[in-house]
């Protein structure tokens, strides 16, 4: 049904309320909580979005259409972002407009340096914030005509999104994760936390990322994220 809405809304004209009708959108992200805002704010913006979770997935998407924006998140399961930032931002006479996307306070000077033509910081939740930074990236030329800014307007993602993120942490957790893959699950836990507005969570997968970078013991940090992530699921969506 999402789709459905989101091609009709495609097909129409543009207009200072859906100022992005007539682009697609490939957002490269593998939260699905983060992933979900995107759509709500593709939707409300009249865009529509596409999804990759890895590289391989975004390599995939670009070999069949050229999006006209993409959105890569910096932390993903197969690598980083700023290698597809780099990587696309090469090629010859490029009309796709790149934005990086991160929670890390230095994710913006590392989107930028790859090639990105902006960056939007997590959580992605303001509605202004997403066009201002799609439009403002584009060609003067190739903006839709009689945009005005919009009303600060604030997405709230279906919750049962971060259950499905939550989820995933937890099975990692269950694999006796080597340091590559602590290293993902605490980028990854630091990202859900930030979109989930939960500082106690977010807290725990930074001392997690801290101990991993200094070799320090990663077992309580591991243990003690993994209670808070049961607690959560145990409690439902809303927490």
């Amino acid at each position: 049904m999402g789709n459905d809405i989101s091609d009709f809304l495609a097909s129409r004209a543009a207009s200072a309320e859906r100022p992005l009708v007539g682009m697609t959108v490939l957002v490269v992200e593998d939260s699905r909580f983060a992933c979900e805002a995107m759509r709500l704010l593709c939707l409300r913006s009249g865009a529509r979005i596409r999804r990759a979770d890895c590289l391989h997935s975004a390599h995939r998407h670009l070999q069949t259409y050229r999006p006209a924006v993409v959105i890569v998140d910096l932390g993903l399961p197969d690598g980083s972002g700023t290698d597809l930032i780099a990587e696309l931002a090469a090629l010859p006479g490029r009309t796709t407009v790149i934005l990086g996307c991160s929670g890390d306070s230095d994710g913006e000077a590392a989107a930028l340096a790859a090639g990105a033509d902006g960056f939007l910081a997590k959580p992605v939740e303001s509605l202004a914030e997403f066009q201002n930074q799609i439009l403002g990236a584009m060609p003067p030329d190739q903006r839709p005509l009689g945009v005005h800014a919009v009303a600060d307007t604030m997405v709230r993602p279906d919750p049962l999104a971060l259950r499905d993120d939550l989820t995933q942490v937890a099975e990692l957790l269950g694999d006796a994760p080597d340091a590559a893959a602590i290293d993902y699950i605490s980028h990854f836990l630091a990202g859900i936390a930030l979109g989930a507005h939960d500082p106690a969570l977010r807290e725990a997968a930074g001392s997690l990322m801290r101990a991993q970078r200094a070799g320090t013991g990663t077992g309580p940090g591991l243990s003690r994220v993994a209670a808070m992530v049961r607690v959560r699921l145990a409690q439902g969506a809303e927490f």
